[in-house]
């Protein structure tokens, strides 16, 4: 219970230094702190927990702010939406690769992960529809009451989407989860003789660190007014940018 407790005394502190004077830059910069909060708690849930080092991490942000650009400019889906969305389609990501990636160990998983990031970076530089080698330019949306900018808006979003994060880290850690993808990082031919269902268990895993990272990706080049494939973004990805305007 202290716990959630302290969760929602920072969101609510979150809110209302969003709704105070301060300066704008600060929640610029506190946004692109939180959003690698979420990246490095995601990663941590398989690369930590399990052992398995995934440098994939571009290919899991990318494809959930692709994902979010393509739902706004087909159907305009709100924010909310396009979270869900991103986190879902990054989600599948990550169960697809596990299934193809996690029988391999060590470097060679590694390597994979790799692999991937290029493979998704060649299609979407190729894929018209998002701009392709050019990138993406979109109307940046309307502000959402109480906010004065949307700046402000997205320093909340990511606080929350934090919070978020470190709960299901926590949750995963203290739970049989947590004590089964240890097993498998110290030992995984011990944790597979002791009925510990390692496969099940790294896929799940992966799963929702692709999805977390997918989830901080959206509204992540909203704050940017270029756009680059070869360029690398801060976070980690060399796709193409998706600024708004």
């Amino acid at each position: 219970m202290k716990y959630w407790i302290s969760i929602a005394i920072v969101f609510v502190a979150a809110v209302l230094a969003a709704l105070s004077g301060a300066n704008e830059y600060f929640f610029y910069a506190a946004f692109v702190v939180l959003q690698f909060v979420v990246l490095s708690t995601a990663w941590n849930i398989l690369g930590g927990y399990a052992g398995y080092v995934n440098f994939g991490t571009g290919a899991f942000f990318a494809i959930g702010a692709y994902s979010a650009v393509v739902l706004f400019k087909w159907l305009g889906a709100p924010l909310g939406v396009q979270i869900v969305a991103a986190a879902a389609v990054s989600g599948l990501l990550g169960f697809g690769v596990g299934l193809l990636t996690l029988r391999l160990r060590g470097i060679f998983f590694a390597i994979a992960t790799v692999a991937v990031t290029f493979m998704l970076e060649t299609m979407m530089v190729n894929w018209r529809y998002v701009g392709g080698a050019t990138g993406l330019q979109l109307l940046r949306p309307p502000v959402t009451e109480p906010f004065e900018s949307y700046t402000r808006m997205l320093f909340v979003v990511m606080a929350l989407l934090a919070l978020v994060a470190i709960s299901i880290a926590r949750y995963v850690q203290d739970s049989w989860i947590g004590r089964g993808l240890r097993a498998i990082r110290d030992s995984e031919e011990a944790a597979e003789c002791s009925g510990v269902p390692t496969l099940k268990l790294k896929l799940f895993a992966c799963t929702v660190s692709g999805a977390l990272m997918g989830a901080a990706a959206r509204r992540c080049r909203c704050t940017s007014a270029s756009s680059s494939p070869r360029r690398a973004s801060a976070s980690t990805t060399r796709f193409p940018r998706l600024p708004c305007r």
